[in-house]
């Protein structure tokens, strides 16, 4: 998809992820449908979990909420929107219950802007099976990363581009594990592109790095929640501003805490509220007494 911008303005886009219908902070859906549709950003990247346990009803409700927006959406798959119930539905056609966004989901996004242009280009991070026992976590297959790739080196010279992808791409982990299964080999690949940074959820606390790799640095932007399952943050979304090639990150959130006290120092190695000192945290500090039930 291709839409046009004026050339002489920055571009916006809205970056939303972890809204987990089933679970979701109504409150905080109906304010964020609230300012696309007044302040109509150039796009929408939503970068999964659009569900809370994939059910039918989670399914029909999130699509809903999608297609009521009044902004171009893209929208990646997160892993608690493949089956969880349903195993042959999860291996044999685990996108079933998108059909009604099918169009949206894991497509390139095109936004023209003067003599270059912004493209967001999505990199699948979930699986349906791995050979360890937290399916949740990420995995950047060798095929999903060369779809990516082409679909980058396929754009018109001089594209600045974002990638969109569920699990932020860093290996850290516990007990051994990755967070996420080939994420440094995806940094690297991104780096040698030039790509202008990496667009993530998982964790439901916001978060802008620089992450190092032998090929350079790439920049690491994650959301936060639109549910009630928060983690050190109250529900967020990022406003992203595009001048040249620079990026300024706002973190969009209904109790006006400043930007700079929303953000994570670093990438924790799971999507669970903190519990211990060694885990970051936000300066804000809104960590949940208790993780909100799951039903």
């Amino acid at each position: 998809m291709t839409t046009e911008s004026p050339a002489s303005a920055p571009l916006r886009l809205f970056h939303i992820s972890d809204i987990h219908f089933g679970l979701e902070d109504r409150h905080a859906l109906a304010w964020a449908e609230r300012c696309i549709e007044g302040e109509a950003p150039a796009a929408v990247a939503i970068t999964g979990d659009l569900t809370m346990r994939a059910r039918s009803r989670e399914y029909a409700a999130a699509c809903d909420w999608i297609l009521g927006l009044k902004a171009p959406v893209t929208v990646e798959v997160g892993n608690h929107d493949l089956p969880y119930f349903n195993l042959a539905e999860r291996f044999l056609d685990p996108y079933r219950r998108f059909r009604a966004i099918e169009a949206l989901v894991e497509r390139k996004i095109e936004l023209r802007q003067g003599v270059g242009g912004v493209a967001i280009v999505p990199l699948k991070t979930t699986a349906r099976a791995q050979w360890r026992l937290n399916w949740s976590k990420g995995w950047v297959t060798k095929a999903a990363l060369a779809q990516t790739l082409l679909q980058i080196d396929a754009l018109p010279e001089g594209t600045r581009v974002l990638v969109a992808c569920h699990h932020p791409l860093v290996e850290t982990g516990t007990r051994g594990t990755a967070l996420t299964r080939g994420g440094q080999r995806a940094l690297e690949a991104l780096a040698r592109r030039n790509v202008l940074a990496v667009l993530s959820g998982h964790v439901h606390d916001a978060f802008d790095l620089q992450h190092e790799t032998a090929a350079g640095p790439v920049r690491m932007i994650g959301a936060g929640t639109l549910s009630k399952r928060i983690r050190s943050t109250p529900p967020s979304f990022n406003e992203l501003t595009i001048s040249g090639h620079d990026v300024k990150v706002r973190v969009r959130n209904l109790e006006a805490v400043p930007t700079r006290e929303m953000l994570i120092p670093d990438v924790p190695p799971n999507a669970l509220p903190p519990r211990s000192e060694e885990e970051p945290i936000a300066p804000v500090g809104a960590v949940p007494v208790e993780d909100p039930p799951v039903h």
